[in-house]
């Protein structure tokens, strides 16, 4: 729970920052950012649920839980660039360096949850 909290809290910092950089793209920054950090929040969460509950089925969740995730962000990330008026390219790259980012630390997450388990 606490890196949910964590991720949450980069994320409106980064976000912050880069709104002072450039307040033109706002929409378009929350917008990429939204549904990456919703999904890892949401993923990570659950990740920690399911491990205390039965770690067996963690990999069983992981993959179900990355088909989900396929089909949700290709949903969204085309119903984005059709349905708004939104500019793709600054869309696009805070889409992907939130995706990249937090599943970066949501690999860490898994990381610390092994090594917590072989110790």
């Amino acid at each position: 729970m606490k890196l949910a909290l964590y991720m949450t809290v980069t994320c409106a910092l980064c976000l912050t920052i880069s709104l002072a950089a450039a307040p033109g793209i706002a929409a378009e920054l929350v917008m990429g950012m939204a549904a990456p950090l919703l999904g890892t929040v949401a993923t990570s969460v659950a990740i920690e649920r399911v491990y205390r509950r039965d770690p067996k089925q963690l990999t069983r969740f992981m993959v179900k839980a990355f088909g989900t995730k396929m089909v949700l962000f290709g949903g969204y990330v085309g119903a984005v660039l059709t349905l708004t008026s939104l500019n793709p390219t600054p869309f696009i790259l805070s889409f992907c360096v939130s995706f990249i980012g937090l599943h970066m630390t949501a690999a860490w997450q898994l990381r610390s949850l092994f090594v917590d388990a072989i110790s």
